[in-house]
Order: C-alpha cells, then sequence, then structure tokens
C-alpha cells in the first residue's frame, strides 16, 4: 500500500487561498499545486 502524503499547514494555506482569494477553480488549484483534486 502506497503512503499517503503529508502537506505543511503552509501548504494547505496556500491552496486554499487559490481558490478562496484568487477565485481558482478547485481543479485548476490542484493543476497548479500538482496535486489530486480529490483531496
Amino acid at each position: 500500500m502506497a503512503t499517503r502524503k503529508q502537506y505543511t499547514k503552509e501548504f494547505k494555506l496556500d491552496a486554499v487561498s487559490l481558490v478562496v482569494d484568487q477565485g481558482y477553480s478547485r481543479s485548476e488549484a490542484a493543476r497548479s499545486l500538482d496535486i489530486n483534486a480529490q483531496m
């Protein structure tokens, strides 16, 4: 079984900021951060 990737609090806040403050869709934010949009 694969190990789950753990993200820092700062990374998570940056990801949320892309959507909330900068108007990215979840899909766009995920692509720009190279993560799965379902996370």
